[in-house]
């Protein structure tokens, strides 16, 4: 590894000194930036052009680098100054007259160079036409020279060659435009596919301002996308009016005074602004217009090529330590970290490779130069690895993960092998060693996950010389400390509880004796606990058929153990609630019967026809509160009362039970119908013992009048009676009344009905109508539904109504009173 390192670090410095000495050769770096500015080309094409023309015009490449250059006139000072009122108020060029740019130069382009051959026609710019000196830039300086513009176009041309990101082109331009047009700060947008913008370089601001505007929702005053959209340049050079029309970048917005956003030109629409920023206010001048210009052109071909340099195919490095790779053996990849616009590292390039490395698609050696390490082995995304390789690159420290699986296609078959990661820098790169598992490791490792996984450990015996071995899994099973070793055999029955001794002994001795292989549980103490194992062990023959030594495993089943004697008290403890309950059940069940007895036919009260319905619930084992009374009261009238006291089994019963009598006792002796639902809910109120001090009950009271044919009724929060009259269905509106229990002094009404031959009037209990997964009011609609298509004037008609309300399982009681005036029409 060593050697390696010393070689690619040589190779590394004699390509960096032929790089450096190539930038430094300011002839054809010159030739080459004209070239980029007037056709946008990018810096390789610009050289290869150059090549080409030499070529055909048989000179050197000096030579022709001369002549082109020669060829030119000096861009910049070439153009009549242009009148600071030129401006139109979205802040574009207006001017187009004579003495002003041309149409070409004002909208950034310049004419193209000639061939070799070809006259000396072409032109950045045309003359001045006032004869007034143009050569002032905007720091002031007169007579610079005819060709300042275009030495400043060279310098970015050749300093262009080492920019690498956006970030670098952005610094690149800052640094090269300060002197010329007094630039303090630049900044890079990029389109969205939103329509808004994307800061990806900047130079001359704080990692604050960049962060603020590093997206920009497409808001119109934006004036970056205003030159991006209208694909002219915007010049913002009066700062009280800008500020008014346009959201100003700067906080303050203050800090620069002028500003100038210019779209770089490309064949479709433009998708990069470049942000010149200045402190000093005013307007920019026609030369510095000119040279932003070109700049705006001589960045179209690095941008265009940017793309192509974030996936790069290996370059000079890969070419230098491809050959050091290529010799050595075992599995080691060249990685140079690939930087986003923040300057995180956001994946790594493989520049190289040996031929053992190889990728989860069975790609090797070469065929990974060039390609993401995130694409070729998903699993370097680890936390673990990942920081581990950042830190290497941070600080030159070696890295070294812990074992990690990876699959690979080898031999068209897929392959899962445990690698480990060594990295070590090189330089501003990392040298990345997968360090692969020979089987005898996995093997030994996967030995030891079975036994960690399984709760087991291996124990071997010599017979001949009594001593033994044990796994360190077994002495974490039988509780020992391995400073002591392994117990021989005779004396393993020794760590078994009392109880369990004798028959480990006896299967020892036969084992020993007989060779009778054994498979049996046994318990030990261990640290204050008792753990249940399982040892199976088999005696090993020479080869006159002797005894010579013994094999086994012995694991450890507390745990299922433990899980299966709770799970026997679990069914104990169901078993005996489960008897409880149905003993509950069944005495609820006779209580409710002596207390409810019900009519088995229709009965005749006051003139009317009543018919009860009860139906217990079919799911669970309790049994309701649901309670009904229909009586005559001694001065002729009938009683109707409908109950349903909250909760379920004796207690529940026990309450219908007080409700029920009580009630019928209250009005039989006078009480007024309102007057008998207050006293109840006091009762109900002061007779709560401890197990019941939340009971609640709803309830129906209804006196029927005959000489008046009136129905007098008052209600505790019980759903209404249904009326039946003529074929329409109807709930009686129901008075004030709130369940019982709920306060202490609730208010109650009572309502009069007037019922007419042939009516019908349901009291029932909420289980008729309430279901868990729907509203009341859906099922007060089914009711009435199935009453209207009831046929009323057959008797017993209460069976065939219920079945056709309750469909499927029934949760609740339902309890039914039907009450009939005679004399329907026939």
């Amino acid at each position: 590894m060593a050697a390696m390192a010393k070689v690619v670090a040589r190779q590394r410095a004699e390509m960096e000194r032929l790089r450096d000495q190539a930038a430094t050769a300011a002839v054809l770096e010159r030739a080459k930036g004209a070239l980029m500015a007037q056709t946008g080309c990018t810096p390789e094409a610009a050289g290869e052009e150059l090549l080409r023309r030499a070529k055909a015009a048989d000179r050197t490449l000096l030579e022709e680098c001369w002549i082109s250059l020669g060829a030119l006139v000096p861009p910049l000072p070439g153009t009549a100054p242009q009148p600071s009122g030129g401006e139109g108020p979205t802040g574009t060029d207006q001017s187009a007259g004579p003495g002003t740019e041309s149409s070409a130069v004002r909208a950034g382009s310049l004419s193209a160079v000639p061939g070799p051959a070809g006259p000396q026609s072409a032109r950045l710019g045309t003359p001045p036409d006032d004869g007034r000196d143009s050569t002032r830039l905007s720091d002031g300086r007169d007579g610079a020279g005819p060709d300042d513009g275009f030495a400043a176009l060279g310098r970015l041309g050749k300093a262009l060659v080492h920019a690498a990101t956006p970030h670098d082109l952005a610094r690149c331009l800052l640094d090269e435009l300060t002197a010329d047009v007094d630039a303090d700060a630049l900044m890079l947008f990029r389109t969205l596919h939103t329509g808004g913008l994307e800061l990806i370089g900047h130079a001359g601001i704080d990692e604050t301002l960049a962060g603020q505007w590093a997206m920009v929702p497409p808001l119109d005053g934006i004036a970056a996308l205003e030159a991006l959209r209208a694909r002219e340049p915007r010049w913002l050079e009066n700062f009280a009016r800008d500020q008014e029309r346009h959201l100003l970048i700067g906080d303050p917005p203050e800090r620069w005074l002028s500003r100038a956003w210019l779209p770089v030109p490309t064949e479709g629409a433009a998708e990069v602004c470049i942000g010149i920023l200045r402190a000093r206010g005013g307007a920019f001048s026609p030369a510095e217009r000119h040279l932003l210009r070109a700049v705006a052109r001589l960045c179209a071909g690095w941008l265009r090529s940017f793309g192509a340099r974030r996936t790069p195919a290996p370059g000079a490095t890969a070419a230098a330590a491809q050959p050091v790779f290529d010799s050595l053996p075992g599995s080691a990849i060249l990685l140079t970290p690939l930087r986003g616009t923040d300057g995180v590292v956001s994946d790594y390039r493989i520049d190289a490779a040996t031929e053992q490395a190889v990728d989860v698609v069975g790609r090797t050696g070469r065929q990974l130069l060039g390609r993401r390490i995130l694409e070729c082995l998903p699993s370097m995304a680890d936390e673990a690895v990942w920081h581990g390789c950042l830190r290497t690159l941070t600080t030159g420290e070696p890295f070294e993960g812990k074992p990690f699986a990876h699959q690979s296609v080898v031999g068209g078959s897929a392959e899962l092998s445990t690698y480990t990661v060594h990295a070590a820098r090189l330089g501003d790169a990392l040298v990345l060693a997968l360090v692969r598992h020979d089987s005898s490791d996995r093997q030994e490792q996967r030995l030891a996950d079975v036994q960690r996984l399984g709760k087991l450990g291996w124990a071997n015996w010599n017979l001949v010389t009594g001593e033994g071995s044990w796994s360190s899994q077994t002495f974490l099973v039988m509780g020992r400390d391995p400073a002591l070793g392994p117990v021989r055999l005779a004396e393993l029955p020794g760590l078994a509880v009392p109880e369990d001794a004798p028959v480990l002994t006896r299967a020892v001795e036969q084992l020993v004796r007989t060779g009778s292989q054994f498979d049996l549980p046994f318990r030990i103490r261990s640290g204050g606990e008792v753990r249940h194992l399982r040892m199976v062990a088999e005696v090993v023959r020479d080869g006159e058929n002797q005894p010579v030594e013994v094999h086994g495993f012995v694991q450890d089943l507390t745990a299922q153990r433990s899980a299966e004697l709770a799970l026997v008290e679990s069914e104990r403890a169901i078993l005996t609630q489960d008897g409880v309950l149905h003993a509950e059940r069944a005495l609820a069940a006779r209580l409710q019967h002596a207390l409810l007895p019900l009519p088995t036919r229709p009965v005749a009260l006051a003139g009317l026809r009543v018919e009860v319905a009860y139906l217990p619930a079919q799911s669970g084992i309790h049994v309701g509160g649901d309670w009904f009374s229909a009586i005559e009261l001694p001065d002729g009238d009938a009683l109707f009362v409908v109950g349903d006291v909250a909760g379920h089994g004796i207690d529940a019963v026990a309450t219908m039970a007080q409700l029920r009598f009580t009630a019928k006792g209250m009005v039989i002796t006078g009480s007024s119908l309102t007057g008998a639902l207050a006293r109840l809910n006091t009762l109900l109120l002061h007779s709560r013992g401890s197990h019941d001090a939340h009971a609640t009950a709803t309830m129906v009271l209804a006196r029927y009048v005959p000489e008046e044919r009136s129905l007098v009724w008052a209600q505790a929060g019980h759903p209404p009676p249904l009326l039946v009259r003529g074929g329409e269905v109807r709930y009686l509106e129901r008075p004030v009344g709130m369940l019982l229990g709920a306060r202490a002094a609730p208010d109650f009404m009572e309502a009069r009905c007037v019922l007419e031959p042939g009516d019908r009037v349901l009291l029932y209990t909420d289980g008729l109508v309430e279901r868990p997964s729907e509203g009341l009011d859906l099922g007060l609609g089914r009711l009435a539904a199935a009453v209207a298509a009831d046929d009323s004037r057959q008797p017993g008609s209460l069976l065939p109504l219920l079945t056709a309300v309750l469909e499927g399982e029934r949760r609740d009681d339902v309890c039914v009173v039907d009450i009939r005036v005679p004399g329907a029409p026939q």
